[in-house]
């Protein structure tokens, strides 16, 4: 005759499974844990990743996790979706040149409205509220990234020509954790719009940084077969861009990870910043997430960090 099992009995024994699968976890992290201590790691964060409240909240909790086992952190965040939202409301209406919006002086205000107050504050909120300490800056200050004008048909657009990072490494030495508006100087005392990757990838080269990681709202970079390809060199994004296989949006993101890792950088990862804790699945599992993009990836697996 089957016996047949109590309820509780069976509750405490699914607990204890979780408990030894968490243990088993952390047991496995260690080794990546160590890796990363004293890492300084830049996020970009997406306008689009940032999603609900609830979604900035656990993306805030990595941030301070990250800081709690000694990572260095940079937020750098965009926030096109609530420009738009802005603009539109001020009924200001935008002009777009291949693709890219014309950014008249009152455009670049608006820009600076939202990217410098209302976006910037809601990620520092957010982790301060985690038990963290964070504080919002922008490019401008410090003149942490000065800018040319990209293109005069664009406007108030700015390329970043010169990084001054002290600013972060001061801020950093005192554990606080910088979360960058991607705002840039002008020579003249203009304020320049910076597209958010450019920025992250500008400041992560600056910084020398271990780790740039691009937060978006895909699961990194597709090949033809349309799976995700989880390890790529410099060469081989190249070769995707020309045969077409990388397109679109993808192009101006890899593009940003060619120019980091010129500028220094040890590694680009591109992975979807929807995906829960995917911050830390990237730094502290084997198997990381999305697309790890090194200058070369001689005979190198994806597990190795």
């Amino acid at each position: 005759m089957a016996q047949t099992l109590d309820p509780k009995a069976m509750k405490k024994q699914d607990m204890n499974r979780d408990w030894i699968a968490t243990a088993r976890t952390l047991s496995q992290a260690l080794p990546y844990l160590q890796r990363y201590e004293g890492a300084t790691v830049v996020i970009k964060l997406g306008g689009h990743a940032m999603g609900s409240d609830e979604a900035m909240d656990s993306f805030a909790r990595d941030v301070v996790l990250m800081q709690q086992v000694g990572v260095k952190p940079v937020i750098v965040h965009g926030g096109g979706p609530m420009i738009n939202k802005m603009l539109s409301d001020l009924n200001i209406k935008s002009e777009f040149v291949d693709g890219k919006r014309v950014t008249d002086k009152a455009t670049v205000e608006v820009v600076e409205m939202v990217l410098s107050g209302l976006v910037n504050k809601r990620i520092v909120q957010a982790i301060n509220n985690q038990g963290g300490r964070a504080v919002g800056i922008s490019g401008k200050d410090a003149n942490l990234m000065v800018c040319d004008q990209t293109n005069a048909d664009l406007g108030y657009v700015g390329t970043p020509v010169e990084m001054k990072p002290a600013i972060i490494d001061d801020l950093g030495s005192k554990g606080l954790i910088p979360v960058i508006a991607p705002l840039g100087a002008g020579k003249n005392g203009e304020t320049f719009n910076v597209n958010g990757d450019t920025a992250a990838g500008a400041i992560a080269g600056a910084l020398q940084a271990d780790r740039l990681l691009l937060l978006t709202d895909v699961s990194g970079v597709k090949g033809a077969d349309g799976e995700v390809l989880t390890a790529l060199d410099s060469n081989m994004i190249r070769s995707l861009t020309t045969d077409g296989v990388i397109a679109g949006g993808m192009i101006p993101k890899t593009q940003t990870a060619l120019d980091a890792l010129a500028d220094g950088v040890r590694a680009v990862v591109i992975l979807d910043g929807r995906a829960p804790n995917a911050c830390l699945l990237e730094l502290f599992t084997e198997h990381g997430a999305g697309s790890l993009i090194r200058d070369n990836l001689p005979d190198e697996k994806r597990t190795e960090q």
